[in-house]
């Protein structure tokens, strides 16, 4: 960068005169009603493994940064929110030592090789659980009931696992909330007394989060109203409750914390649309016939890798002048001879 802090990148650009420290800031204060929720919900072990995610994170960006000689920035608060984003994305149960890992390889892989904050093309927090998925899938999927649901048992499956075990809705009713009335279910789902990862169980209070941030428009609604629409319409017409869909799983975190992520997702309105639809469609689509109960992660990550192709889609190109097209020349006409 410049000395005199002007930074010179390709379009497409946008200007805001909030910093990054401020952002990152906002994001993490529209975490804190989930994130406190998702300690009472599961107790100090949850607490333990969002400390150990964040403290991760911090280190493995100061280390790395100091190692290949570089400004070390962790004033911007940008590795505080992917350790937390990891954190609140993993069950309460998964040991420490992955959470930290998850972090590391978040922060080092995902952000730092290609260039640090701002040049990740996708989402690092999606790309470390995503690792962790593929590497310790029994942990990665290792659910415990909450603290106050009516289970018989310790562990317990996810609403989205047991109806992709062949269980019905009414199954997941007397799971959580002790009854197989359909309104009973749908509101302990929407409260979040449930089994899940950590942040992402109480949709009321990730709303609070997402009208946060578009109140102070860290955030535009299109990307995450897109990706919950989409997913929405596509479970219905794959017969599928759609209302269950979204109340259950963690579409609704993704598609307001992981989305819209400045850096590894499209900037313009048409990009936002179509990432967000298809990050939804996707999530539809594993949910149903892939191996894996949830699809919000992968969903993402796949529209991430054309979010740049996607930035290309233009209504109208600013300051392009098409060229006029040669007039054409008129036919010439047939000159008469002398003496005929």
């Amino acid at each position: 960068m410049p000395a005199n802090n002007l930074l010179l990148s390709s379009s497409p650009n946008s200007y805001t005169r909030a910093d990054t420290r401020k952002i990152m800031l906002a994001v993490i204060i529209a975490l804190m009603p989930a994130t406190v929720y998702g300690v009472v919900l599961f107790g100090v072990r949850a607490l333990l493994l969002i400390l150990t995610s964040v403290a991760a994170a911090v280190a493995a960006e100061a280390g790395f940064r100091a190692l290949i000689k570089e400004d070390i920035r962790v004033g911007d608060l940008s590795a505080v929110v992917t350790g937390l984003l990891i954190a609140l994305i993993s069950p309460p149960s998964l040991p420490l030592w992955m959470a930290a890992l998850g972090s590391i390889i978040a922060i080092v892989f995902a952000k730092e090789f290609f260039g640090g904050l701002g040049a990740n093309p996708f989402n690092p927090a999606l790309i470390g659980r995503a690792i962790l998925l593929m590497s310790f899938p029994a942990a990665m999927t290792t659910w415990h009931a909450p603290f106050g649901a009516i289970v018989d048992a310790t562990t317990s499956a996810t609403p989205l696992n047991m109806v992709k075990l062949g269980g019905t809705i009414a199954d997941v009713g007397v799971k959580i909330a002790g009854s197989t009335d359909y309104g009973a279910t749908l509101w302990t789902l929407f409260i979040g007394n449930r089994a899940g990862s950590i942040g992402e169980s109480s949709i009321l209070l990730l709303l609070v989060g997402f009208a946060f941030l578009l109140s102070l428009r860290v955030i535009q609604f299109v990307t995450p109203l897109a990706m919950v629409g989409t997913a929405f319409i596509l479970s219905w017409v794959l017969g599928m409750d759609p209302v269950f869909g979204v109340l259950s799983g963690g579409l609704l975190f993704g598609a307001v914390f992981m989305a819209t992520d400045y850096a590894s997702s499209p900037i313009t309105p048409l990009g936002k649309l179509i990432f967000g639809a298809g990050a939804g469609a996707i999530t539809v689509i594993i949910r149903k016939y892939g191996g894996f109960p949830e699809g919000v992660t992968y969903g993402i990550l796949m529209m991430n890798a054309i979010s740049p192709m996607l930035d290309k889609l233009r209504v109208k190109k600013y300051g392009y002048v098409p060229a006029a097209k040669p007039l054409a020349a008129a036919p010439a006409k047939p000159v008469k001879e002398a003496g005929k």
